[in-house]
């Protein structure tokens, strides 16, 4: 038995309260949807810049009535120091456990509007942080870090304590959560972890708009028997994870014992796929599910801020938190195909 196994194993014996933010996104509705099937109770916030309704709409269909009886959801917005007090308390009691997933993402949105990314992930994570360890149960804060906190720094795979020069103000924002979490351990001995997300993939990941991420972008491309633009020459590189195994690392760093806390994990596979054969793999895939691609991809510029190589170093994840992936990268793509096919046809 694995050490999630147990996890899940206790939460259903005693289940906690649990508050996500960004729940109707994508990473926050997926968790949701595991919480609520662990049979536990799930405060939800979010502001639907990112999320949508229609994500919550399906967690329902997948769950339970009484599962989803468990689900509080508040709209509302993280820059709203308010609405982080106001959600740290369920109905049925006080919360346990933060999963803070609201951002704003993407490097290019950074770069063309680094005032908003800056009031969503500086100040919107500060209030949550602030909310969390003034409401004085709660166990500990799990957020959403980010592998552009990397930056520069040439070497591969990543490791945890070595980091280089930021290379976008999105970059910035995901390090000063870092900062932020740190000086809170240090300053009122409050329990956070940040986990390192490198390019999740999964059901429920928009492919619409500019600063989609390329999966799904490329899928709904295909399946449409649109062109696919690839930045670059497509030898860059990236540690492409499915959700699953981020959903698992959240859970896991939740409930961590405390010599475990206080700590930044890398929440990834620990591999690395090239866009090139990321593209083949997701063509091979769709016709798998009866959908032919024959068109080549389009090679155009790089794109402004984005490293080059990307892979993550697991191994802290594993020896701590017990962290071990269930999904490679083609198991993944596998997983989601059908959700892909079902729901990015128009």
């Amino acid at each position: 038995m694995t050490r999630y196994d147990e996890v899940k194993l206790e939460l259903t014996k005693k289940p906690k309260i649990w508050l996500v933010t960004g729940v109707a996104g994508f990473i926050g509705s997926n968790l949701l949807e595991t919480l609520l099937k662990l049979d536990q109770r799930v405060v939800g916030l979010d502001n639907f810049s990112n999320g949508f309704e229609h994500n919550l709409d399906e967690v329902k269909s997948l769950v339970s009535e009484k599962q989803w009886q468990r689900f509080e959801f508040v709209e509302g917005d993280i820059r709203d120091i308010d609405t982080c007090r106001n959600v740290m308390c369920h109905s049925a009691g006080p919360v346990d456990y933060v999963l803070h997933q609201a951002a704003l993402g993407s490097v290019p949105r950074s770069i063309n509007d680094p005032i908003t990314s800056n009031s969503a992930n500086v100040t919107g994570f500060l209030n949550m942080l602030v909310a969390a360890k003034n409401a004085n149960h709660v166990q500990s804060f799990t957020y959403a870090a980010s592998s552009s906190t990397y930056g520069d720094h040439p070497a591969l795979p990543k490791i945890e304590k070595n980091i280089g020069n930021p290379l976008s103000p999105y970059a910035v924002t995901k390090y000063v959560n870092e900062l932020y979490a740190e000086v809170f351990a240090r300053t009122y001995d409050f329990n956070t972890i940040g986990l390192r997300y490198f390019n999740v993939f999964g059901p429920r990941q928009t492919p619409e708009g500019a600063y989609a991420a390329v999966i799904p972008k490329w899928t709904g491309a295909m399946i449409r028997n649109q062109d696919v633009f690839i930045n670059g020459d497509g030898k860059t590189s990236r540690d492409f994870s499915y959700v699953a195994n981020a959903v698992q690392l959240n859970i896991l760093a939740a409930t961590a014992p405390d010599e475990a806390k206080n700590q930044i994990y890398n929440m990834a596979l620990g591999d690395r796929t090239t866009l090139n054969t990321l593209f083949e793999s997701i063509k091979e895939h769709l016709a798998l599910n009866g959908v032919s691609y024959e068109k080549s991809p389009i090679y155009r510029d790089f794109r402004p801020g984005d490293v080059r190589h990307s892979q993550a170093d697991i191994s802290k994840a594993q020896q701590h938190l017990g962290y071990a992936p269930t999904h490679k990268i083609l198991d993944g793509i596998q997983a989601a195909m059908p959700w892909y096919v079902k729901n990015l046809e128009h």
